[in-house]
């Protein structure tokens, strides 16, 4: 039986299964959010190793198999009559093999636990809809939207025995980022170091508030989006609180290329996730850029991306000021939005 999990629903912690037998059954899981992904699988192993102690249990990656390795491994061993198999990466599956994974996914036979992971995107979708069709057991992660973050962190601290108010997960969110695995770890030490499980706003900034990478890219963000008052006034918060110069021109460097290939690549007709993962950046940031896009060109981006460079290699001994510095390359990279510059 389908069922779906995740971004939408809030529902990110629930059981994969309902606790029966997991053998002689199959867990397809999607979606890109690899952190669910991942308990999701171990709740299943887990299931399967509490039902057969003896099992013996196998990891592999899609693009590793042939014939001859999944039956081995879905066989078992010597020394064990059950098998718990996950085989990650389906999008990677040789052709050659896909017909004898559906197969066994059709028939698993009553000594095999068989755990599936696709990560979203088209590669492998063939499979993916095949499998499908068998009316698996399927959990579905898609990517946690931004505006969701701050429910997933409400439901991490519950998952994880504390408590927290909206306001302070929504805290912790801008503190820590969008990066659902870096949430969940800092819920994590928030919680272990708080006698009564209560998070709340004052630790959140206590711990968090100064991160460096944080501040960084947000001077990049108001820079990109031409907020002049927004990035010195950011940028020179940042330089008192200690934040290394070269943090900035980095984030000015990683924000402006990924900006660039966005330009480049969104008139591929690529899904989301492709061109996300073609760029380098989360399907979420996708938004973001796009909106970038509409004041700038590939000309200003490469002139900007110069900029930047000229104002790395001062910070890094060639300037006396790299306040200075870093003050000058953010007004000449807002100056080179809107139109192309020759």
């Amino acid at each position: 039986m389908a069922r779906g999990r995740g971004s939408g629903g809030g529902d990110w912690h629930a059981r994969p299964v309902d606790g029966t037998n997991p053998f002689g059954r199959v867990l397809l899981v999607t979606g890109p959010e690899a952190l669910l992904a991942e308990r999701a699988v171990a709740d299943f192993v887990g299931l399967a190793t509490r039902e057969r102690r003896d099992a013996s249990v196998t990891r592999l990656e899609a693009g590793q198999l042939d014939i001859g390795a999944l039956a081995e491994a879905a066989g078992g061993s010597l020394f064990a009559t059950a098998s718990v198999l996950v085989v990650t990466e389906l999008g990677d599956l040789p052709a050659e093999v896909a017909d004898h994974l559906v197969a066994l996914a059709a028939e698993p036979g009553p000594d095999l636990a068989l755990a599936l992971v696709h990560t979203g995107g088209n590669k492998g979708r063939a499979l993916l809809d095949r499998l499908r069709k068998l009316h698996l057991e399927v959990v579905d992660f898609p990517a946690i939207k931004p505006w969701e973050l701050p429910q997933f962190v409400a439901s991490e601290v519950r998952r994880q025995k504390g408590r927290a108010d909206q306001a302070t997960a929504a805290a912790l969110v801008e503190a820590v980022g969008t990066d659902a695995r870096s949430l969940a770890g800092a819920v994590r030490q928030l919680l272990d170091d708080s006698p009564d499980g209560v998070l709340t706003e004052a630790a959140v900034r206590r711990y968090f508030g100064g991160r460096a990478e944080v501040t960084s890219f947000a001077v990049a963000d108001d820079t990109l989006g031409g907020r002049i008052d927004g990035a010195l006034g950011k940028l020179r918060w940042a330089l008192s609180t200690g934040v290394a110069p070269v943090l900035i021109t980095s984030a000015l460097s990683n924000n402006l290329r990924s900006l660039g290939k966005y330009l480049d690549g969104r008139d591929a007709r690529l899904r989301d996730a492709d061109l996300a993962r073609a760029i380098g950046v989360p399907p979420w940031k996708l938004k973001d850029l796009s909106r970038l896009a509409r004041d700038w060109k590939p000309q200003g981006v490469a002139q900007a991306i110069q900029a930047v460079a000229v104002a790395d290699a001062q910070i890094k001994g060639a300037a006396s000021d790299p306040g200075f510095a870093l003050e000058q390359v953010v007004l000449t990279v807002i100056g080179c939005r809107g139109r192309d510059r020759r």
